[in-house]
């Protein structure tokens, strides 16, 4: 095999679909490979023949041109797929296998994997800790949103899922492993979400509608979420979220005090990050919004998890110091409250394989939470446009016309 096709960013706003080199197992020099990562010999990793990828909000922030991502970066951090080839010092993944690919790439061999804080491997990324695949600044992986990909350290990352007929037909929940299932959980468990929790989620895109989804597996008694966006927040009623439209209601706690009859929640998810706006019908990009809304209305003493992105360098910044990542954080008020925070990546493999269990036993439909919608590898640059426009959809390219 010699031809690959693949989603590549071309300049803020626009990507297209292009033809790649087909993968090998080394990590060739391209756009935004680190130069201490090239040549770099992969013969831990594996071929995939792409059965689904996704479209991710993570994504759509190098789109939008709020990142220093290059032109030419393959994009696409969302895998699934079937083993084509491995490399001479896997042993336990075979060819024939249907895996699900955690977004971290992760050597399982340093202290953090160890640790099984794969989300800050250190061996990946040699510029800091902590690497994905297609994504600025992660050590240059390239990424999946391809007809084919090299996943290195094969044997400690892959999920393997064990019946691959009936993982095929959940296959548009399967995909949601790679990253936005866990990431959602994660942030409704780092919260501390329990039996009987109420709960606050901002943002109704397709990971806060994964944490609100998340939060209702724990056994959460009410599920608030909040966004601007009609649309989605229609979704997340769709499956038993109460919702409030800070456009329309710009006061979260008064309208947390109307559904709950106090202002507070138990514990709280930022699933908006750094483009988060202000609230009401004239608002503008304020980045620090969510993380102080959401420490107002979380009770003394909760928790905030906090998943949505947040970044070091941001060229399409509001102010001088957001390009940097500072942000107007009313740290006293979460101090004075007693509040916990955990932030950063997903460690997706501390999740993974009970929410793949929780899937195919029909107890998490997530395809459904988040209104999977299957597009081709043709359809993806339509589909980030639609995506940036709103829509509260989550797209799953099928390269291969795998998916029934």
């Amino acid at each position: 095999m010699s031809g690959n096709r693949a989603v590549v960013y071309v300049e803020p706003g626009k990507v297209e679909v292009s033809d790649i080199s087909y993968p090998e197992l080394i990590l060739r020099d391209g756009p935004g490979v680190n130069p201490l990562n090239v040549g770099r010999k992969c013969e831990h990793g594996v071929i995939l023949k792409v059965i689904t990828t996704n479209i991710c909000g993570s994504d759509q922030h190098m789109v939008r041109g709020r990142t220093t991502a290059p032109s030419g970066l393959v994009l696409g951090h969302e895998i699934t797929g079937e083993v084509i080839e491995v490399g001479r010092d896997v042993e336990y993944i075979k060819k024939g296998d249907l895996v699900s690919v955690p977004f971290n790439i992760a050597c399982g061999r340093c202290r953090n994997c160890k640790e099984r804080n794969t989300h800050v491997c250190e061996n990946v990324n040699p510029d800091r800790a902590g690497s994905a695949y297609g994504y600025v600044d992660m050590g240059g992986w390239v990424g999946g949103q391809s007809e084919y990909v090299m996943v290195p350290y094969a044997d400690f990352q892959l999920l393997k899922f064990p019946d691959k007929e009936k993982a095929m037909e959940k296959i548009l929940d399967l995909t949601m492993l790679s990253d936005i299932f866990p990431t959602g959980f994660h942030g409704a468990f780092s919260a501390g979400v329990k039996p009987g929790s109420t709960v606050y989620v901002a943002g109704a895109g397709p990971v806060g509608l994964a944490a609100a989804h998340s939060a209702q597996l724990l056994g959460a008694a009410v599920v608030i979420v909040g966004d601007l966006n009609a649309e989605r927040l229609a979704q997340a009623r769709s499956f038993g979220c109460e919702t409030v439209n800070l456009r329309e209601h710009p006061n979260l706690g008064e309208q947390i005090d109307q559904i709950l009859g106090e202002p507070e929640v138990d514990c709280a998810v930022d699933c908006v990050g750094f483009e988060a706006h202000g609230h009401g019908n004239a608002h503008g990009e304020a980045p620090a919004t969510v993380l102080n809304s959401i420490m107002e209305v979380t009770r003394a003493g909760g928790r905030l998890g906090i998943p949505g992105l947040y970044v070091t360098g941001d060229p399409g910044a509001v102010d001088e110091d957001a390009k940097i990542g500072t942000l107007k954080i009313r740290l006293g008020l979460g101090w004075a409250k007693a509040h916990t925070f955990v932030t950063g990546q997903t460690p997706v493999m501390q999740y993974n394989r009970y929410l793949m269990t929780s899937i195919l036993n029909g107890r998490a439909q997530i395809a459904k939470a988040v209104n999977a919608t299957k597009i081709s590898l043709d359809q993806a640059p339509a589909a980030y446009a639609e995506f940036d426009r709103g829509a509260s959809k989550k797209f799953v390219i099928d390269p291969h016309g795998s998916v029934k």
